[in-house]
């Protein structure tokens, strides 16, 4: 009977053992090592993109090992005492605690459906109607300005003397070239003038603004051709996004009573 009563204790004590061992990935100079170690690590890869296979199941698990035993010498050495090492565990301590802070705000507050079309909507508002493809040559003097548009009337090509003569570092290296833009792009002298102008047609005197004097050429008119909202819907959903994180932020930093 005795003995029936020592084996169904040993049997207890090993099946109360098991769960606990299952939790623990090793046991190192004494101390366990528990498998949700390897797990956090296994998450981390995760929400970088790769696949944890069971290859990188077996390094992350000799990873968390490896850094028992040298954390294990640090603490035997003392340096967990070290001030430099107490202040860079409360550093890693509220980043950690911000970003899941981040991160449950944004679960709790996503961009919605109806969010990205009303952004799609006011991007397709302010930037519907024409483009333009306009050439200009930018200088700094206006004598300088006319001297160009008379020798372009007189058969100069546009494109070389925008080379050669244009401030404009971008568009001067391009002859001149400004690409497909909406009007509202560009300030206000120089988009009053371009619109004014038929294809092909060249300013017939300088245009001033706040960067000097243009001379601008009319290449072509297009309505404006808009990307589709399943193009553009990821770029729409990550900015709304930041904003709504950033007032989140904003909001918290007004609110705190700061002395």
């Amino acid at each position: 009977m005795k003995k029936l009563l020592l084996s169904a204790m040993a049997a207890a004590t090993l099946a109360a053992a098991l769960p606990a061992a299952a939790q623990n990935v090793a046991i190192v100079n004494g101390k366990a090592v528990p498998k949700s170690r390897v797990d956090a690590l296994a998450q981390q890869v995760a929400r970088s993109g790769r696949p944890v296979t069971p290859e990188l199941q077996g390094q992350l698990k000799d990873e968390v090992i490896t850094r028992e035993i040298f954390m294990q010498e640090a603490q035997k050495l003392g340096l967990d005492a070290s001030d430099d090492y107490k202040n860079q565990i409360e550093l890693a301590r509220q980043t950690i605690l911000i970003r899941e802070l981040f991160a449950d705000f944004q679960k709790k507050n996503p961009v919605t459906d109806a969010d990205i079309q009303g952004e799609y909507d006011k991007f397709a508002a302010a930037n519907s109607g024409s483009e333009y493809r306009a050439r200009h040559i930018l200088v700094e003097k206006e004598d300088e300005a006319k001297a160009i548009i008379a020798s372009l009337k007189k058969g100069g090509k546009f494109e070389d003397i925008a080379k050669k003569s244009s401030k404009d570092p971008g568009s001067g290296a391009n002859g001149g070239d400004l690409d497909w833009a909406n009007a509202s792009s560009y300030v206000k002298e120089f988009s009053d003038a371009m619109v004014k102008l038929k294809k092909g047609q060249l300013t017939d005197v300088p245009v001033k603004s706040q960067f000097g004097y243009h001379i601008i050429r009319l290449d072509d008119v297009r309505q404006a051709q808009l990307p589709k909202l399943e193009e553009v819907k990821p770029q729409i959903a990550q900015q709304l996004q930041q904003q709504k994180l950033a007032k989140f932020q904003e909001d918290l930093r007004s609110k705190a009573k700061v002395e």
